[in-house]
C-alpha cells in the first residue's frame, strides 16, 4: 500500500517541547498512517520517549499541533479521557495495578471508562490473554508473574480498549534478555495484524523486522525517515551512521 492510500492516524506539525532550558523536541513533522508501523530510534535523550508520551498528552507541547484522525489533541476532561481510550500505550514499567489479579487489570477499562457490561469484558479479556500465550494467568497477580509476562499483560491490557493506534515506550528495557523475545513476538504478531504503532525501540531486530518506517532522532530532530532496509543498509547522515556502527557492533 502506498503512503497516498493511508490516511494519517496521527500528524505532528511543527511540535515543540521543552523541559525548562532543555529544548527536547524540535519543530517535529511526523505522519503515522492507519496499519502503519512506524519505529523511532536514537541514542538516549533524543527526544524518542517525550515524543511518544506527547501523542496522548502524557506531555504537553509547548507549540505546534497534534491531531489524531483530523481532531486535534483534546486539552483535558472527557474529550482527552475518549482519545486515550483510542490510544493504547505500553510502558517501560508495566505500570499494571498490583492489587488487582490480571483478569482485573484487563477489565477495570472496559467496565469502568467504556462501559462495557462485565461478563462481555472477561471474555474479551481471556481472548486476549490467550493471544499473548497467558490464558492460564487469569487470577495471578502481577507480582506472581515475570517481567515478561507483565509486559505481556500490559499489551493485552492496551488492546482490551480495542485502540486504533498503539505507543510502546522502550516496552522491553527493563527486561531480562530471555525476557524480551517473548514481548517482541507479540508486537511482530500485531505488527503482521495491521495494528497501527508507534514503538520507541533500541531493539534493532524488531526495527529491521516488523517496522514499515524508520524514524532517526538527533537532538531532539528527525534527521532521517526511510524503510528499514534504507535506513540500516544506506543511513544518509554521518550521524546516523556513527549511532548503528555503535549499536549493531556491540
Amino acid at each position: 500500500m502506498s503512503q497516498a492510500d493511508r490516511s494519517a492516524l496521527v500528524r505532528l506539525e511543527k511540535v515543540n517541547k521543552s523541559f525548562g532550558e532543555q529544548r527536547v523536541l524540535r519543530d517535529i513533522d511526523l505522519d503515522v498512517h492507519s496499519g502503519e508501523v512506524v519505529v523511532l530510534l536514537g541514542a538516549s535523550g533524543s527526544g524518542k520517549s517525550t515524543l511518544c508520551r506527547c501523542v496522548n498528552r502524557l506531555e504537553t507541547i509547548d507549540s505546534g499541533t497534534i491531531s489524531v484522525d483530523g481532531v486535534p489533541l483534546p486539552a483535558e476532561g472527557r474529550e482527552l479521557a475518549r482519545l486515550r481510550a483510542q490510544v493504547g500505550m505500553v510502558f517501560q514499567s508495566f505500570n499494571l495495578f498490583g492489587h488487582l489479579s490480571v483478569l482485573e487489570n484487563l477489565t477495570l477499562a472496559p467496565v469502568r471508562v467504556a462501559g462495557v457490561a462485565r461478563p462481555q469484558a472477561e471474555a474479551r479479556a481471556r481472548e486476549l490473554l490467550e493471544r499473548v500465550g497467558l490464558a492460564d494467568k487469569a487470577g495471578a497477580y502481577p507480582a506472581q508473574l515475570s517481567g515478561g509476562q507483565q509486559q505481556r499483560v500490559a499489551i493485552a491490557r492496551a488492546l482490551a480498549m480495542g485502540p486504533r493506534l498503539l505507543l510502546f515506550d522502550e516496552p522491553t528495557s527493563a527486561l531480562d534478555p530471555e525476557m524480551i523475545k517473548e514481548v517482541l513476538d507479540v508486537m511482530v504478531e500485531l505488527a503482521a495484524e495491521g495494528m497501527t504503532m508507534l514503538v520507541v525501540t533500541h531493539e534493532m531486530g524488531f526495527a529491521r523486522r516488523a517496522a514499515d518506517r524508520v524514524v532517526f532522532l538527533d537532538q531532539g530532530r528527525i534527521l532521517e525517515t526511510g524503510t528499514p532496509e534504507e535506513f540500516f543498509e544506506a543511513p544518509r547522515t554521518e550521524r546516523a551512521r556513527d549511532f548503528l556502527s555503535k549499536i549493531l557492533h556491540h
